[in-house]
């Protein structure tokens, strides 16, 4: 990606499709110049930042109108990428906002990259690279406490804790270099000892929060599986509070695999519906299996459901044995029926907890998402404040800078010179720049801006 920040940027900024309103975005110094040139004004006035204009955008060549908008100029730096910035909002088809576009570019601007609006931002000092990558999370967010957690970053929470780090570090590494570059000036000697253990701590702390915080990020992952029939596309639709699978009595009718997200205490949970696991002379079913069993090796949790109605089968002994050695829970099924089943007598995954629950009924609901609270977070409650680390590439920025720290205590604590101390250090204070972007090189930025959309 060219880092190039003199040219007119401009794209569609809304979600493809059809919507009441739509927006094309316009970044960079030749912005208010292009609106002049589209924008024909119902009532002509000077143009004032940050106020709407009601008018036409039309075409410069044909004096044909395009679209009835409302357009409004930002000038720099009261703005998203601290360039003069102009937003066009049309109607919200596809048609008037590429015409809107196609007018803008030929006016001048170029049409720009994936992130290049948010990069604006970061490069220009607006925003680190820590809240550049919040603003993805916020747009992505599935649950409201993934979005809190995103808008605590993009506030700026996590970005203090780390620089408060790196600050503390930078400390002691000015010291270590002064007693190396000055010897001869009589350097007071410092013990560097508890600075370095703080530092541990601090980010200790951080890295403590990352399981729970990306949870909240990227969710979970589970499938519900068992042998046909046994109501687990029910359970798939009560989970979800409305009809997402077809439910019937004769077995086989899920022949692929379903995913849905629910929300459970703000976890975005990928529930994954399967087709039952059996022996099947089916081509297309036989298929559904195998995705069945693909399913069961990418969850992070497996609800094995049985029909409590019924004695258990050879085929729910062999699905169990597929299950073994996974993160489960027995869901025992139609508990409303006469009951043939009970948790005490389902002899195989012991350590998975048993619930019970009438999926046609809708009774046990709440304990069923009770308990996967439970398995996949340990039972802890998500925190509410303060920094809280929700992305991999932040997790293992901050494991680097402590694995550093931790070296270079155990280089002061050997009585080894200075100049090794260091190297870690820098190694550390390198690493803790890379989420905030002071130490990040231009293929980091590629990758993160990349899987931005269009005129973000």
């Amino acid at each position: 990606m060219a880092y190039a920040l003199d040219d007119t940027i401009a794209a569609i900024a809304t979600p493809v499709g059809e919507g009441g309103i739509g927006i094309v975005r316009i970044s960079g110094p030749e912005a208010l110049a292009i609106l002049r040139r589209l924008f024909r004004p119902a009532r002509p006035r000077p143009f004032e930042s940050h106020r709407l204009m009601y008018g036409h955008i039309v075409d410069p060549h044909t004096g044909d109108v395009v679209d009835e908008v409302m357009a409004v100029y930002m000038r720099a730096p009261h703005t998203y990428t601290r360039q003069d910035v102009v937003e066009i909002h049309g109607h919200g088809g596809m048609a008037p906002l590429r015409a809107v576009l196609s007018l803008v570019l030929s006016a001048g601007a170029r049409l720009a990259e994936p992130g290049e609006m948010t990069l604006r931002a970061f490069l220009n000092g607006r925003i680190d690279l820590a809240q550049a990558e919040a603003v993805l999370d916020v747009v992505r967010a599935r649950t409201e406490a993934g979005l809190q957690a995103a808008l605590r970053q993009l506030g700026g929470h996590l970005s203090d804790d780390i620089r408060h780090a790196r600050q503390m570090l930078l400390d002691v590494l000015a010291h270590l270099t002064a007693l190396i570059d000055f010897p001869e000036d009589d350097v007071p000697p410092q013990d560097i000892a508890p600075d370095l253990e703080r530092v541990a701590a601090h980010l200790e702390r951080l890295i403590a929060t990352a399981d729970r915080g990306m949870l909240l990020r990227e969710g979970v992952r589970v499938a519900i599986v068992g042998r046909p029939n046994v109501g687990k596309s029910s359970l798939l639709n009560r989970l979800l509070r409305h009809d997402r699978a077809i439910v019937t009595d004769i077995p086989g009718t899920t022949r692929d695999v379903l995913e849905e997200t629910l929300n459970v205490r703000g976890i975005p949970v990928v529930v994954v519906d399967t087709a039952g696991i059996r022996q099947t002379q089916d081509v297309v079913e036989a298929i559904g299996v195998e995705r069945s069993r693909a399913a069961i090796a990418q969850a992070d949790l497996v609800l094995l459901v049985l029909d409590a109605s019924q004695p258990l089968t050879d085929e729910d002994h062999a699905i169990a044995a597929e299950v073994e050695g996974r993160p489960a829970i027995v869901v025992l099924n139609k508990t409303d029926l006469p009951r043939r089943l009970f948790p005490d007598n389902v002899p195989f995954l012991p350590a998975a907890p048993r619930v019970e629950l009438s999926a046609q009924q809708g009774e046990g609901l709440d304990r069923l998402e009770e308990t996967i609270f439970e398995q996949v977070t340990g039972g802890h409650v998500m925190p509410l404040h303060g920094a809280l680390v929700t992305n991999p590439r932040h997790k293992a920025a901050l494991q680097r800078a402590l694995d550093h720290v931790r070296a270079a205590q155990s280089t002061y604590a050997a009585g080894l010179p200075a100049d090794f101390i260091t190297i870690d250090l820098h190694s550390a204070v390198n690493a803790l720049g890379e989420i905030t972007g002071e130490t990040a090189t231009e293929d980091l930025l590629d990758t993160i801006f990349s899987r931005f959309c269009i005129g973000k």
